[in-house]
């Protein structure tokens, strides 16, 4: 398979390509439409996860003080905490970073782009068997901008002068235009909870794909799936745990092994090692960390 092919079908591994851009693009670049047609169906199918089993994983960034209220979230294992349990208004798309919908189904901006209508996904539940609400959403944006707040997101929030249910849609107001918006509420502290996580932010009961079953802080996390999802497109698995792992060398033998089945940050002076390994496979994605080298 040529290099050009190779990318188109990680495309559409990916959701990224339907089939008739696959087929045309494939066929530019010197396939025959027979040939095209059949590695779109071989290239939607390489990718198509499988239901059930429990998950394993082990996390650099965990620590003693990290807890679950998704407001105080600083670390790298309560962010992927947050994202198991939880959901926000927008995401970011993982490699166009592009601003998709999530609990917020659509929005549009005034002219100035200073007002915004959020359209709120309806028949979304909590954990807890709540119907999710404009009122829990406006409660959420509040405790988060509110200037006592602990929040982490409370600086990316500083712009909003007022959050209002207008005729059921969620309306923000800016004290300026900022066309980003939609990709500041994907930030991972705003996580929406019922009543706004003011009676307990660390219950972990919130709209994601799994349930949170036990927590110990700096030790691990684990997860059960959540039958009543409002996504089908996720939650493949029957239960995930998050095991903190600090060192490097660790993570890496329990990954050899088969102690879990994923791990982080992958150490890139060791990582032709790990290549070497029996079923390990590494993924490179792209992200706004880096590594320094220093030159002497």
């Amino acid at each position: 398979m040529t290099d050009p092919i190779k990318y188109f079908a990680s495309r559409v591994s990916a959701h990224e390509m339907n089939r008739r851009e696959f087929i045309g693009r494939s066929m530019a670049a010197g396939l025959t439409l027979a040939a095209a047609t059949s590695l779109y169906g071989k290239s939607a199918m390489a990718q198509e996860p499988k239901r059930g089993g429990h998950l394993k994983l082990g996390l650099q960034g965990g620590s003693s003080t990290d807890v679950i209220d998704p407001a105080k979230s600083s670390s790298q294992f309560t962010f992927a905490m947050n994202r198991n349990w939880g959901d926000t208004l927008v995401e970011s798309h993982p490699t166009s970073g592009l601003a998709v919908p999530a609990l917020a189904e659509s929005w549009e901006p005034n002219a100035d782009a200073s007002v915004w209508t959020f359209k709120i996904r309806k028949g979304v539940e909590f954990h807890n068997g709540s119907e999710l609400t404009i009122d829990d959403v406006i409660k959420t944006l509040n405790r988060h901008t509110d200037e006592k707040s602990e929040s982490g997101a409370l600086g990316v929030l500083g712009s909003i002068k007022g959050i209002e249910n207008k005729g059921g849609d969620l309306v923000i107001t800016l004290s300026e235009g900022n066309a980003d918006l939609p990709l500041l509420l994907s930030d991972y502290h705003l996580v929406i909870q019922p009543g706004g996580g003011y009676d307990d932010p660390s219950s972990g009961i919130g709209t994601g794909p799994f349930k949170v079953d036990n927590f110990e802080a700096g030790v691990r996390a684990t997860f059960v799936k959540n039958e009543n999802d409002w996504r089908s497109d996720r939650g493949y698995v029957d239960s995930v745990e998050m095991i903190v792992m600090n060192d490097a060398t660790a993570r890496m033998a329990a990954l050899s092994s088969g102690q879990v089945h994923f791990i982080n940050r992958v150490d890139p002076k060791t990582v032709s090692l790990l290549k070497r390994a029996p079923n390990v496979d590494i993924q490179t994605t792209s992200g706004r960390g880096h590594y320094v080298f220093i030159m002497h």
